[in-house]
């Protein structure tokens, strides 16, 4: 996906729509835009640094007859939108400037010009702080549980974070694996939450304690946590499901210039629209309780089909069912 259209946006070369992120919101987005004779090109900084590129196995997506690497899922996401007529472009965008007409955005090879602009660089906001667990994610570090809990069937797994939003993904995780250790840095639980795991004998609880370090090579093989007491204990594991909070939307390069929801997510109406007019979001950079593929992918074609209303000043979207429409 790098090495087309370096030299992209040094030209005064306005595009319809230009589209920050390569996921698959960001993906679909330039499909159904580029389906629509829109002038597109998507800005990626890295294919495989998102959360879909960095999965090791997705068996979810509607259509595919066996498992398929994230990787491979993004390129050919890439492939299908390039397929269309989309540019895709290893570029990471810096600043922004949604005053000016036509829209600006900054990269490091050049100034992209764009009518309407879709933002969707994802929710990887956050740094991974446990030793090991960088080297591990999609080896046995997940941040999804409805994504990956099915790859752990039958066997010892582990899961930290925030209790409350732990507790929203446990159910599927106990549904396949044969234990689960709760690490939880919280000191105590709510009465409401010691009565949900009262009713999971396969979760073991330890509270007050933090994981320090994940082992394992080439997948993951155990974790390190220290207690209340100040030891540290080892323990074997096959996977470990992270919540800890700082998994926010990445969107430090917009320098607020788009208005955000409580939670640091980029706030959007249901067509995608976000608090500047030809400025849409689509994908986990919007606040989601469900972060799937498929729902990224849905956001992705929503934004594209109203950035072509906008372009076109239609009064409802265009419903593309073939090219030639």
């Amino acid at each position: 996906m790098s090495g087309e259209g370096q030299k992209e946006g040094e030209a005064e070369e306005i595009y319809d729509v230009v589209i920050i992120g390569g996921g698959p919101a960001g993906l679909t987005a330039a499909m159904y835009a580029a389906r629509a004779n829109l002038k597109t090109v998507v800005l990626d900084k890295n294919p495989a640094s998102g959360a879909l590129g960095s999965t090791d196995k997705i068996e979810n997506y509607p259509g595919l007859a066996e498992p398929i690497v994230g990787k491979e899922l993004v390129e050919l996401f890439a492939k299908q939108a390039r397929s269309f007529g989309a540019k895709v472009v290893s570029a990471q965008v810096m600043l922004v400037d949604f005053d000016a007409d036509p829209r600006q955005v900054m990269a490091g090879t050049g100034t992209f010009l764009a009518k309407t602009v879709i933002v969707a660089t994802g929710s990887m906001g956050r740094k991974p702080t446990i030793k090991g667990e960088a080297e591990m994610i999609g080896r046995g570090v997940s941040y999804c549980a409805t994504c990956d809990a099915a790859f752990f069937k039958d066997k010892d797994i582990a899961v930290t974070g925030d209790v409350e939003e732990v507790l929203e993904e446990i159910d599927v995780l106990t549904r396949f694996a044969k234990k689960v250790y709760l690490v939880a840095p919280a000191k105590q639980l709510t009465r409401e939450q010691e009565a949900s795991l009262e009713a999971k004998p396969k979760v073991e609880l330890m509270l007050h304690t933090r994981v320090v370090e994940i082992s394992g090579k080439p997948t993951v093989k155990g974790m390190k946590v220290k207690g209340p007491d100040g030891k540290e204990r080892e323990i074997a594991i096959s996977g470990i499901f992270i919540f800890l909070h700082g998994s926010t939307p990445v969107i430090d390069y917009l320098h607020e210039a788009l208005e955000v929801t409580e939670d640091g997510s980029l706030k959007v109406d249901q067509d995608m629209s976000t608090s500047v007019p030809g400025v849409f979001a689509a994908g986990d950079v919007c606040s989601k309780r469900y972060r799937q593929v498929v729902i990224a992918a849905a956001d992705g074609a929503i934004a594209a089909l109203s950035a072509d209303k906008f372009i076109n000043k239609r009064d409802k979207p265009r419903l593309q069912w073939h090219q030639k429409e």
